[in-house]
């Protein structure tokens, strides 16, 4: 139902930050002729928004689908989880728990929620880079439609399109929607449950809160702890502004929270309870323990917290992002790496959060607009926060979740200005401010970049500079001089006038460009990131070597041909010391490859006792080890028996000597060495 206009300020100088929309029908009303036509014309606008609305949002989503889309045939393939999405879409049982390998031996070091949607596209459409790709398309489109949506019924028709289409061209989405990346399912869980709380605050549902909570707790299966940082949003957004009294507020938010912590720990409740023997072993943990998985090794230790059963991360840091890129500094988010994915509105952003705020400080508590800055400003300075101070291995697409509060505070703040700026009112300076301060800001973050489009860059300086003496000369505190100073005359409203609408659009189109400019790059593929790391603009060239095949080479097809031959019925094709060698066979056979270690090589799956049990029943035959050294304990135990107790295959019986290519993450493995055991 349309809501009443929001104000941000009432006293002094009231400025509506929304026109008021056409009243609704009442529950009593017949609807108009021909409305249940009306309502099937999805691109006609919906009654109390303008016509142009909604063919409006619609050639932005278009535009959002075409950029995301622009390139699924060169997607590629994330190294470690798109090899688990492709047993997933060999098994069931690896499907339902999230296995890296078709026999579910081990599941991947991650919930299986975000690769559901991948797995499910490679059974429908067969397994490609794009069509694990496809799902990230989908759910930013509807990202986007969500933002306005939200946008809309807090702001304003304006602010929701505008909202929308920065979200669509914020450089971290254009990337990231484009690849298959667990971080766009987060991202949509996270704005579907932005878009619940809206409803909820309004009229204090408590069943939009609980549907808030149910979608942080998908967020969960997909990122897992990284979905609960906007829980103080929500909950400080609702508590303080709800129109219910304290003690309904609470047992509100009491149920919300019990949904949020159901959803989310269901699937760790699956794994906790299913007997050992009849699951996967979970990895990213040394006692098969989704708990020590998800809070310890993708929680706390991100931070340098030890958790018992949890696998050290240990120092290192994933951001491949151009020169100079650096994790674990509470700068990082503002430097030439993860700088211009997220940050080019940031100060936009924050001075609408700060001005939003101060306007309503007199507006009364359930005051609708308030409660929307209050939301998307702790969201904001949360996840800022988090990000900042995380330690290890922090991927780029992490930033993502800052894009719906940057975008949401920067389409309301360009509104707000405006407006402000258009009514005479004092505050009105904020804009040529504003327009200012992204312009340093912008110079900034380019200047790490001075060799892309430099053409650009002082477009937009130059074009920026005199959009903001545009504004200063125009602003209506500077309309006309005192009528007893002597030998002057009034400067033409007419051209003040002109020269303030030029001035905005100017203004408004320079703070964007920055950002458009990057995000439209990844229409180029040497600037559009890949499936580890998502990055938009100069710093994507050389950032992703990792170049995942789903081909044998030569000597992998050697063999191959050989151990198929041999297997003599065998459950498992082989047992190998790495998922780096188990990679290629899932990938183009579908195999059942049995890896040692788990992902760091430290998880204590498979034991070597599992093992002799494996090769005394005739379920494994043969195994690939290398010349390298084991990457846990456990491994190593295996490959000392193997190497002692099996039969080494001669090089010449399966077409040679082999080497092992350098796989991501590791080093030059050595040469290969086949044994066959129990024969």
């Amino acid at each position: 139902m349309p809501q009443p206009p929001l104000n941000i300020a009432r006293h002094p100088h009231p400025v509506s930050l929304t026109h008021a929309p056409a009243p609704a029908l009442s529950a009593c009303e017949d609807p108009a002729p021909g409305a249940d036509r009306r309502r099937w014309a999805f691109w006609r606008s919906p009654a109390g928004q303008p016509p142009w609305a909604r063919p409006a949002l619609l050639g932005i989503a278009a535009v959002a689908a075409l950029l995301y889309a622009w390139n699924l045939p060169r997607a590629g393939l994330a190294p470690f989880y798109s090899v688990a999405v492709k047993s997933m879409s060999e098994s069931w049982k690896a499907f339902f728990y999230g296995a890296f390998d078709p026999r579910a031996t081990i599941t991947i070091d991650k919930l299986a929620g975000s690769f559901l949607p991948q797995a499910l596209s490679a059974r429908i459409f067969g397994y490609h880079p794009w069509s694990l790709a496809l799902p990230q398309v989908i759910e930013g489109v509807i990202s986007v439609l969500v933002m306005y949506r939200v946008v809309r019924r807090w702001a304003g028709v304006g602010p929701g399109l505008l909202a929308a289409g920065i979200f669509a061209l914020t450089p971290i989405a254009a990337s990231m929607f484009g690849h298959s990346m667990e971080d766009g399912a987060l991202t949509l869980c996270l704005v579907l449950a932005a878009d619940a709380w809206q409803r909820a605050v309004m009229d204090a549902r408590l069943r939009s809160l609980a549907w808030a909570g149910a979608w942080v707790g998908l967020g969960f299966q997909a990122k897992m702890l990284q979905a609960w940082i906007i829980l103080p949003a929500l909950a400080l957004g609702y508590l303080v502004s709800a129109p219910a009294r304290l003690r309904r507020r609470l047992w509100h938010l009491g149920v919300a929270g019990l949904v949020m912590l159901a959803v989310s720990l269901s699937w760790i409740a699956l794994y906790t309870f299913t007997p050992a023997g009849s699951r996967p072993y979970i990895d990213g943990s040394t006692n098969n323990s989704a708990i020590a998985m998800v809070f310890g090794y993708n929680g706390l230790e991100r931070f340098d917290v030890r958790l018992p059963g949890a696998i050290t991360v240990g120092p290192g840091v994933m951001v491949g992002t151009g020169t100079g890129s650096w994790a674990g500094n509470a700068g990082q988010l503002f430097d030439n790496g993860l700088g211009p994915l997220i940050s080019w509105l940031l100060p936009l952003a924050l001075l609408a959060l700060v001005a939003g705020l101060v306007a309503g400080r007199h507006a009364s508590r359930a005051d609708p607009v308030r409660a929307g800055f209050v939301m998307w400003g702790v969201w904001l300075v949360t996840f800022g926060a988090v990000l900042s101070e995380m330690g290890a291995v922090l991927h780029t697409a992490y930033v993502a979740s800052l894009a719906p509060p940057v975008a949401a505070l920067s389409g309301a703040g360009i509104v707000m200005f405006s407006r402000w700026f258009r009514a005479g009112d004092r505050r009105g300076l904020l804009l040529p401010l504003v327009v200012a301060a992204e312009l340093v800001w912008s110079a900034r973050l380019w200047y790490f970049y001075p060799g892309f489009l430099p053409w650009a860059l002082w477009a937009v300086i130059v074009t920026g500079a005199i959009a903001v003496v545009a504004l200063a000369v125009a602003w209506p505190w500077r309309r006309s001089v005192r009528a007893d100073t002597p030998g002057k005359a009034d400067t033409s409203p007419r051209i003040r006038g002109r020269l303030a609408t030029a001035g905005l659009i100017t203004g408004v189109t320079v703070m964007l460009a920055a950002p458009v400019i990057w995000a439209l790059s990844v229409l180029d593929p040497i600037y559009a990131g890949g499936s580890f790391n998502a990055i938009a603009g100069p710093g994507a060239v050389g950032a992703n070597p990792y170049h995942i095949t789903t081909t044998l080479s030569g000597a992998e097809r050697h063999i191959y041909r050989y151990v198929s031959t041999h297997r003599d019925g065998a459950s498992y094709l082989m047992a190998v010391q790495t998922w780096d060698q188990a990679s290629p066979y899932i990938l183009a056979t579908g195999q059942e490859v049995l890896p040692m270690g788990g992902f760091s090589g430290q998880a204590s799956e498979p034991t070597l006792f599992h093992l002799q049990q494996l090769v005394g029943s005739g379920q494994l035959r043969f195994f690939q080890l290398v010349s390298g050294p084991p990457s846990g304990p456990e491994a190593y135990k295996i490959t000392n028996w193997v190497r002692k107790t099996c039969r080494m295959i001669p090089a010449r019986d399966y077409g040679g000597a082999a080497a092992v290519a350098t796989p991501p993450f590791t080093t030059h493995l050595g040469s290969v060495a086949l044994y066959e055991c129990g024969a």
